[in-house]
């Protein structure tokens, strides 16, 4: 495999935006620390299927597409054609467009939870509406939560209840710069499958928590039980739950992690995977818990652009119509197999693990210290080998075996190039950038 690969452009760029962007990129995950700065591509001018072309003309298998927001495919022609079609019609009226309605009732007959839908444009956005909606329908100001759900004040005023240098506490890597102290106390971080700590918060709060917000699921199922005893809990202090499907939901049943475990939240956030890359969100959740936001204020123009609405429709239908469930849970078990099959021809200490829509690599190394060498020089070599990955694995409607048989490919000469720098001790040496670091830390597994 060529291994001659220049990112030259991209770099190039990359320095040109530290000067005009705070912060080089609009979203964390997409940082050049987050892969293999001056290996890895940063920008990239065309995309179709399971590739992407950087802009020094490289050409790449993609194995994160867009931190998962495509789930059929780079620029699938169905979701195309269908926005390229309404972008005729128009793609903002002066007035509401049908497709408010008709996505509204296609997320209710999709999604368990949904009796009503609010729109937004993406997950972070989707869950700072959600806090505004939980807290307007019960009156109580302070949101339990567990998970990633956005960059708000809301949420990230949990860090003030730690000290932000250990960032050991809730979020690690992140501080509240920016964030209204006097927020601190209003939502409260608790550990996920510790049904204990959530019972104490909910009695140490009791009459002050609006809700409950969780990601229900990320690498792994929950534990049996798990679910249905958050609900109860929740409802037995009176408060709402809220599952943040934003990252887990599409891919192992269209109706999310809810419809897969039969746990019905009160409140859903979707977005991400549900318009197949276009902007698009919601907030669905039952007629008890949704209804008093028509006397709230949450208003934007963009909310209900045609754009989005048409391609989440289309997205929605064309995963059904796909048969998208069985596809995404044989081809995630095959990478997962394709990949532990190249680590047992290495005999590098590592298993690829976690659910199908995101197995991920999971290093057994001597020395805590080496898996974010070993991790960077993963992603770096994989990357000299036209295959952009993170060390976790996500697959779109457009990948076929034969491209996972050029991912395994590629993982088996790596693997053997990492194992042979720890059998020599040398595995630093062999990286052409600095470790990457994880920019924050999840709760949930």
């Amino acid at each position: 495999m060529s291994v001659g690969r220049s990112v030259e452009r991209s770099m190039k760029m990359y320095q040109r935006a530290g000067e005009l962007i705070p912060g080089w990129t609009q979203l964390i995950s997409r940082r050049a620390s987050q892969f293999a700065s001056g290996v890895s591509p940063v920008y990239a001018e065309r995309a179709k299927g399971a590739r992407f072309t950087d802009v020094d003309g490289n050409e790449y298998l993609d194995m994160m597409n867009a931190v998962s927001a495509v789930i059929l495919g780079h620029a699938d022609d169905v979701v195309d054609g269908a926005v390229k079609e309404q972008i005729d019609r128009g793609s903002m009226y002066t007035l509401n467009g049908p497709l408010e309605i008709e996505l509204a009732e296609e997320l209710v007959d999709t999604i368990p939870s949904a009796e009503m839908v609010r729109y937004a444009k993406a997950g972070g956005e989707t869950c700072a509406l959600a806090a505004r909606i939980v807290r307007g329908t019960t009156g109580k100001d302070i949101i339990l939560f567990c998970g990633y759900h956005g960059w708000h004040d809301w949420y990230q005023s949990a860090n003030y209840l730690v000290d932000p240098e250990s960032g050991e506490y809730p979020f690690a890597g992140i501080e509240p710069i920016g964030v209204p102290r006097v927020l601190a106390g209003t939502a409260v971080p608790f550990t996920y499958g510790d049904l204990d700590m959530l019972s104490d918060l909910l009695k140490k709060y009791e009459g002050q928590v609006a809700a409950v917000m969780m990601e229900p699921a990320r690498s792994e199922l929950p534990p049996p039980g798990y679910l249905e005893s958050v609900k109860r809990l929740a409802h037995e202090h009176d408060a709402l739950l809220v599952f943040d499907e934003v990252s887990c939901g599409w891919r192992l049943r269209i109706g999310g992690i809810q419809e897969l475990t039969g746990v019905t939240p009160d409140v859903t956030t979707l977005a991400k995977a549900m318009s197949n890359g276009y902007a698009m969100g919601a907030v669905v959740g039952s007629r008890d818990a949704m209804a008093p936001a028509a006397a709230m204020f949450v208003s934007s123009t963009f909310w209900s652009d045609n754009v989005g609405l048409a391609a989440a429709l289309t997205t929605i239908r064309e995963l059904k119509r796909r048969n998208s469930e069985p596809f995404f849970d044989s081809m995630g078990e095959l990478v997962k197999k394709t990949i532990n099959d190249a680590l047992a021809s290495t005999g590098l200490p590592a298993a690829c693990v976690g659910l199908s829509y995101n197995p991920a690599l999971s290093f057994d190394l001597p020395d805590p210290e080496l898996i974010p060498i070993a991790s960077t020089l993963f992603v770096q070599e994989m990357s000299r080998r036209g295959i952009f990955t993170a060390t976790s694995f996500r697959v779109t409607m457009a990948h076929t075996e034969k491209d996972i048989r050029q991912l395994g490919e590629a993982a088996a000469e790596v693997f053997a190039l990492i194992k042979s720098g720890l059998d020599r001790g040398s595995m630093a040496d062999l990286l052409e950038c600095d470790p990457k670091k994880e920019p924050f830390r999840r709760l949930v597994r």
